[in-house]
């Protein structure tokens, strides 16, 4: 229902940089891009379009606003509070938490409610175009607004119908965008460190595309070398290194260990997908294990040793978008772009600290077309 989004979203960015490469082209053959900032605005478009139903064009006043929000949120959500582990030094709020969270929450809600509201006024309006609405019709915020009105009383716990509404909204936009980001951002610098690994991936493309059109969702399946690579980049940098919390119903033994009921409990996917018994050589970059001896691992949960979006009742429940995503947004991009790292010196991958593993420095790559101008749907 969503393939159209992910699809014209895509292309638009494809097409982003090469009309970047255009203008380039009387100073130099290349360009450069910071594949860090490209991947997260592809994201975020991609993902208000289905929210929201209008895509989050860099012409909207308050974009730069909101994106420097949902970042600060991130980095927040994931900073060490003082008074998280000592609860009475709250008042003094030390390192300015509390107010930076306080303003950053307010910056994103009122965001959010202004979405909102136009989004009840276009679908009131009676002049509303019928374009309009239907666009507008399918977006998650519409069903959403109309399960509540349906089903839901005017207040649950103590919560406003459109507090609640507005919450689910930037739950969604913020994991999705965030964790998205990170392994596509991951993907791009592990393929550029080793260039074998992507001239391989590009062969694979060119095996089933070719270099006369672009890449379709109807190619995944045939693209399982991508497939492997995407999974080896989950395992080596997942997007979380640690699960949401879980509490236990009753007593346990786990491993020797006592986990008294009602323990807070964090599992360690970072260490799970590292760990030397179950992975050979689990620090190296090997797309191939998951071709081999890792061939029927999956990411959804039913293999252990590989639980990037978690396991059980309370997995990822965005696992299908964000993998499908990643795999057209990375196929598209090595299949109509060369990548080089503008110095000599090898690709930093140093993380930064916080919710999620994000890279510490931006993705600054030197960017080549390999396709011919039909092909990213401009004329020559």
């Amino acid at each position: 229902m969503l393939a159209h989004i992910r699809v014209s979203e895509v292309k638009s960015s494809i097409i982003d940089i090469y009309r970047s490469w255009v203008r380039n082209k009387e100073f130099s053959e290349t360009v450069m891009v910071d594949m860090k900032e490209w991947f997260g605005n592809l994201i975020v478009n991609m993902v208000v379009r289905m929210l929201f139903g209008d895509r989050f064009s860099s012409g909207q006043q308050n974009r730069e606003e909101f994106l420097k929000a949902i970042w600060r949120f991130v980095d927040l959500f994931g900073a060490f509070v003082p008074s998280d582990a000592i609860p009475w030094l709250r008042w003094l709020d030390l390192g300015g938490y509390e107010k930076k969270m306080k303003k950053t929450a307010l910056e994103l809600d009122m965001v959010v409610h202004g979405w909102l509201e136009d989004h009840k006024k276009k679908m009131s309006s009676t002049s509303t175009m019928q374009e309009e609405e239907s666009r507008h019709q399918a977006a998650f915020l519409a069903a959403l607004l109309s399960h509540v009105k349906e089903e839901v009383k005017e207040e649950v716990y103590g919560f406003s119908t459109e507090q609640i509404v507005k919450a689910t909204c930037l739950a969604i936009f913020v994991a999705a965008t965030d964790t998205t980001t990170v392994t596509l951002t991951w993907a791009l610098a592990l393929l550029v460190k080793n260039p074998l690994v992507l001239k391989k991936a590009q062969q694979e493309l060119e095996n089933y595309v070719g270099r006369d059109r672009k890449v379709e969702e109807s190619d995944m399946n045939n693209l399982v070398y991508l497939q492997a690579i995407i999974k080896e980049t989950m395992r080596l940098y997942p997007a979380a290194a640690l699960s949401v919390p879980h509490e236990s119903t009753e007593d346990c033994n786990v491993g020797g260990y006592t986990v008294p009921k009602g323990t807070r409990l964090f599992v360690n996917i970072w260490k799970i997908h590292h760990d030397p018994q179950i992975w050979t050589d689990p620090f190296e970059f090997r797309p191939e294990r998951f071709l081999t001896t890792k061939k029927e691992i999956n990411v959804k949960g039913q293999h252990f040793e590989l639980i990037p979006f978690g396991s059980g009742r309370r997995i990822c429940p965005g696992i299908s978008f964000a993998f499908e995503a990643m795999q057209l947004i990375l196929a598209s991009l090595i299949h109509g772009f060369e990548f080089q790292n503008p110095s000599n010196e090898q690709i930093d991958m140093t993380e930064s600290p916080g919710l999620t593993s994000q890279k510490a420095t931006p993705l600054e790559l030197i960017v080549a077309p390999r396709l011919l101008p039909h092909v990213y749907g401009v004329l020559a």
